[in-house]
């Protein structure tokens, strides 16, 4: 029986509509590896289409950490354009869009349009570029200096279909502050990128892809997410190559009220899926967890379990190739101030049975290319 393998491209559709239409985002993600053209070096990239607040659309965008906005009250409402790499030199570049200058589609499969930006299930085009002179002149826009194209394919191959079951009737009353839906959490991607005049070519064999969403009227604190498909048994030696796992969450609301500290998280392994879902409680979840700076990294220690199964995740990525991803919500505030972002994460997982009493090792997995984020309110 599947538990979360379950392709849903409904749930990529946008969903800014009724109450979240004026006070809402939704988001599209995407994040892979390239490979420079000229040196063979590998280049973390990510690619996101971020909407808010349709229904308070003006000619220009409204950006909401622009003073006069503020002090008119308005709140944000725009497509922005997010796009950058990780390692050394991490950049995020943001460009914005009006609604009155975009198309979204109206129901599945998603689409949106932008002059030369595009994002759909299988396709991604587009370009940001901000000058030194226009980052330092306008921190409302929240972003770095730099400039990025790309033409990418997307196959999406292996989903994390997280309200497969309760989630889907909470999701039907609106009920979480926050929702989140993998329709890749494994994807192929394949074309070229152009950053700050380097060219990078991207294979699916090597490009480690994933690809979410999420969309809500605020977010959570703290911000946990960490995902790979790049494998290997520490037993067998072998690469995983029909592998992936991923974790997200923190301090979910529903119906305005916040749950103990919980995450989502699946490993689908070698073609077996692993679930440990809280909305799932018939499966008897259980989550702990610690995210952690140190002065040169960021941690993240997760044991989660349920009635047959644990895993126990270890990740660390190096603080000096991750970047402070910048977001504001819907109604204009900007809490997340250090939110870690990195897609250079390495770690290990265990995974083990329960039996009679004991805990029974099923692998022990090194994993690199780690997705990763780890931020609370300040």
């Amino acid at each position: 029986m599947k538990l979360f393998d379950k392709h849903d491209i409904t749930r990529d559709a946008c969903m800014l509509k009724g109450k979240l239409a004026r006070k809402g985002y939704d988001w599209w993600w995407h994040s892979f590896t390239g490979v420079d053209e000229e040196t063979g070096e590998e280049k973390a990239f990510f690619i996101e289409f971020f909407v808010c607040n349709p229904e308070l659309a003006e000619s220009v965008p409204v950006l909401g950490q622009l003073p006069e906005n503020q002090f008119a009250g308005k709140k944000p409402s725009y497509l922005m354009v997010k796009a950058g790499c990780w390692g050394k030199n991490a950049r995020q570049l943001h460009r914005f869009f009006s609604w009155n200058d975009i198309s979204v589609s109206d129901g599945v499969p998603f689409s949106i349009i932008a002059d030369d930006c595009y994002a759909s299930e299988n396709k991604l085009c587009g370009s940001v570029k901000v000058t030194d002179e226009e980052a330092a002149s306008h921190p409302e826009w929240m972003c770095d200096a730099g400039e990025m194209t790309w033409e990418l394919k997307l196959d999406k191959k292996i989903p994390f279909n997280v309200g497969y079951g309760a989630g889907d009737i909470m999701r039907a009353l609106n009920a979480f502050e926050m929702y989140w839906h993998a329709e890749g959490m494994k994807t192929l991607y394949s074309g070229t990128v152009t950053f700050n005049g380097k060219r990078y070519t991207v294979t699916p064999e090597t490009s480690y892809g994933y690809a979410d969403k999420n969309w809500g009227g605020d977010f959570t604190s703290p911000w946990i997410w960490l995902s790979s498909n790049c494998m290997e048994s520490r037993i067998t030696g072998k690469k995983l190559e029909n592998s992936v796992f991923d974790i997200g969450g923190g301090k979910p609301k529903v119906f305005g009220i916040s749950l103990n500290r919980i995450l989502l998280g699946a490993f689908y392994y070698e073609g077996r899926e692993f679930e440990f879902n809280f909305s799932k409680f018939w499966t008897r979840p259980k989550t702990l967890f610690r995210c952690f700076e140190t002065d040169k990294e960021i941690v993240w220690h997760i044991q989660q379990s349920n009635q047959k199964y644990v895993m126990r995740t270890c990740i660390h990525c190096p603080k000096d190739e991750m970047l402070f991803v910048n977001y504001e919500a819907p109604d204009g505030s900007k809490q997340h101030n250090r939110l870690w972002n990195g897609g250079t994460g390495v770690g290990r997982i265990k995974l083990f049975e329960k039996k009679g009493g004991s805990l029974e090792l099923i692998d022990d997995i090194s994993v690199s290319h780690v997705g990763c984020e780890y931020g609370e309110f300040c």
